[in-house]
């Protein structure tokens, strides 16, 4: 029997581990899901959506043991684990909110001759392979509208959060959600590949790198279903001449620190008019500088590890890397004592001078670590803000809502901030250009995602 075992960042000790599914038992559990399928999707949207509140509820009230897994699989601290499920919250209940309108018949033509409408139509079991940087919202955000339009599902989650997968589905018992609607697996590469490329799945869901994302379009080969991939990112800011400062200087330090930096959507690239370019990285190193790098578990800590051994020599190599081609390093690392080469513990950290021809400025870092340059204006932050593989989010800091309406039409991104980062709203949709993938999560158009369009030609004959 093969087992996945879990090393928790805030020792680097065994914190738990599994035994994988056999391939009988994933060829079981598929057939489960498919029959499963048959019944849910004919189970009424208002059914669906009693059981999808009692799952929402139920996992709100599993706070304290989500909060402790997500600060000892990750390393996040305790403080801010919360988060997680007020963001699940919001996005599950907006989600349910909308799921009535948005799941409707479209009318084409009805008279007295016609009654023609566009049905949508479940697609059937979805797989989604989660992420362990926000292994809660991240896994809803596919969990919770591919139900509610009458899909099964089955999760496969990273191998750093599995107690997470096994919250998800204890939240659903006692809901009444039937047998084999919702299912989960600790499982490796080689059977996921199998999984993907089962004809039982109708639908592929991922979260994370690149290269990843190239192998389950491989592993998909010549079936006819779609995937949703949410891939890598740098995400930039742009802090124009009127901003101010002291609010774009705050927030854009908690959106690049945040979860050590291991944030999709986290910043990793600041663009700042030359002119109040020193006041920002004034504020910008004061700031960052008060944070206090420890044990996740301690209520004083704001800043925990990464979330293993491997992640930090990266992002100390792009560092390193960065500093030897010319970059300077403006944080004193000295006041973090903790952080050294044998564990997961980084000190923030903040490049300048540097530029697009170091790896750490168009490579993501996912680390506590940020870039700041200055630019001449607008024209030049856009350039550099373009000047990238991915696309997933992007901010500009501006007291000019005109400005920035028109500036975010130039920027190849997802979703376009003013004034904040870091952040999902859940009635937009979760997206990305170029190498950060394709489909999208969230709002209204996240149950096109799991559905496809089925017309109804009704003559009607008398």
């Amino acid at each position: 029997m093969s087992i996945q075992k879990t090393i928790t960042p805030i020792d680097n000790s065994l914190y738990i581990q599994r035994p994988l599914s056999s391939d009988n038992e994933i060829n079981d559990i598929l057939d489960k899901s498919k029959r499963s399928f048959i019944s849910w999707k004919n189970t009424s949207i208002d059914d669906r959506i009693i059981i999808i509140n009692k799952f929402i509820d139920n996992l709100l009230n599993l706070n304290t043991e989500v909060s402790k897994e997500i600060c000892w699989q990750i390393g996040r601290p305790i403080t801010q684990c919360g988060n997680e499920l007020r963001g699940f919250e919001e996005r599950s209940r907006h989600m349910v909110e909308i799921a009535k309108e948005s799941l409707q018949n479209i009318p084409a033509r009805k008279n007295d001759e016609f009654d023609n409408y566009i049905y949508k139509s479940p697609l059937g079991v979805i797989f989604v392979m989660a992420p362990w940087n926000y292994p809660i919202i991240t896994a809803t955000n596919t969990i919770v509208p591919a139900l509610l339009a009458g899909n099964t599902l089955l999760l496969k989650h990273s191998s750093q959060t599995p107690m997470c997968a096994e919250l998800l589905s204890k939240a659903f018992k006692n809901t009444g959600l039937p047998e084999g609607v919702f299912q989960f697996v600790h499982t490796n590469h080689e059977a996921c590949e199998k999984i993907i490329s089962d004809p039982r799945i109708s639908h592929v869901v991922f979260t994370g790198s690149v290269r990843g994302g190239q192998e389950i379009k491989k592993y998909i080969g010549t079936r006819f279903i779609n995937v949703g991939l949410e891939l890598g990112g740098k995400d930039p800011a742009y802090v124009r001449s009127d901003a101010d400062v002291n609010h774009a200087v705050e927030n854009l330090v908690d959106g690049a620190l945040f979860n050590s930096g291991q944030s999709c959507c986290g910043i990793e690239r600041i663009y700042v008019d030359q002119s109040i370019y020193n006041k920002f990285i004034e504020g910008f190193k004061s700031i960052t500088e008060n944070y206090k790098l420890g044990d996740p578990s301690k209520d004083d800590t704001n800043l925990g590890p990464v979330v293993r051994q491997s992640a930090a020599q990266f992002i100390r190599k792009q560092i390193s890397e960065a500093e030897k081609q010319g970059a300077k390093r403006l944080i004193d690392e000295s006041k973090f004592p903790i952080s050294n080469e044998n564990n997961c513990y980084v000190a923030p950290q903040v490049m300048i001078d540097v530029d697009h021809s170091m790896r750490f400025m168009m490579e993501e870092t996912f680390g506590p670590a940020v870039g700041i340059m200055p630019v001449k204006g607008h024209e030049e932050a856009r350039k550099l803000m373009n000047d990238s593989p991915y696309g997933l989010t992007a901010s500009i800091w501006t007291k000019d809502l005109d400005f920035a309406k028109d500036f975010g039409k130039q920027i190849e991104t997802g979703t376009f901030f003013m004034n904040r980062c870091d952040y999902l709203d859940p009635a937009l949709a979760w997206t990305g250009v170029k190498d950060t993938g394709v489909g999208c999560s969230l709002s209204t158009l996240a149950f096109d995602q799991f559905t496809r369009p089925q017309s109804f030609h009704m003559r009607k004959v008398v």
